[in-house]
């Protein structure tokens, strides 16, 4: 079977991590690790923030109004081109789905578009570093599991592909020839739960409801009155 054929076709069998990604995904924050040498980022350009659309200016135009700090969104030119190729987005939709796998509860990563998010943000304008590390880690991916199976990533078994995986999902017990691995899994990991877990998807695997109107506010129940000192 050629490459070629299977560039388009996702994966959906996985490692169970999803456990794991939820508190992560309860985090406020997730540290990035530090970009490595090869892929230093280009010195930020000073930009001037575009000032704020005005009530009118809004409302003759569709979508979010926009930030200084994001001011891409204030005007109607919004997208910019996506850089990853089919043969990498095959390698990118196997991986994101060994992170989060479709389970009973919840679609695989893959299905909710973790891949397409994964590539515009690689994608942004001022991302080249991001970019390369992703760029690099897929082609690293493809490389090793060609040199352990004679496959690209994609199209190891389940079993194979888990095997690399659990060579570069810890980067403290990372080899030595593995740390530039280990910090893109790290990567990708955090961008597939970010694209998941902001989903009406992956809210409701994580049990959130939203900002929902209740009738009644009932309190606490007397279990955890209990606890607290209340009764």
């Amino acid at each position: 079977m050629s490459d070629d054929v299977n560039d388009e076709t996702p994966v959906v069998h996985g490692i169970a991590r999803r456990d794991a990604l939820k508190a992560m995904a309860a985090a406020a924050m997730v540290p990035m690790l530090p970009t490595p040498s090869s892929a230093t980022p280009a010195a930020p350009v000073p930009r001037t923030p575009l000032p704020m659309l005005d009530d009118a200016q809004q409302a003759k135009r569709k979508g979010p109004r926009g930030t200084p700090s994001d001011p891409v969104l204030q005007v109607a030119k919004a997208d910019w081109p996506m850089r990853l190729q089919l043969r990498e987005l095959a390698t990118l939709t196997a991986l994101c789905d060994m992170i989060i796998p479709a389970d009973g509860k919840s679609p695989a990563a893959s299905t909710v578009g973790a891949p397409a998010y994964i590539n515009e943000w690689a994608s942004r304008p001022g991302g080249d570093a991001s970019l390369v590390r992703v760029r690099g880690g897929l082609a690293w991916l493809d490389r090793e599991s060609n040199t352990r199976f004679g496959k690209r990533f994609h199209l190891a078994t389940n079993a194979q592909r888990t095997a690399i995986c659990d060579d570069i999902c810890y980067l403290p017990k990372a080899k030595p020839e593995h740390q530039f691995a280990a910090q893109f899994f790290d990567t990708i990991r955090d961008q597939t739960a970010t694209a998941f877990y902001t989903t009406p998807q992956g809210w409701k695997d994580l049990g959130y409801i939203g900002n929902v109107a209740i009738p009644k506010f009932e309190g606490p129940n007397a279990e955890i009155r209990r606890k607290i000192g209340l009764e």
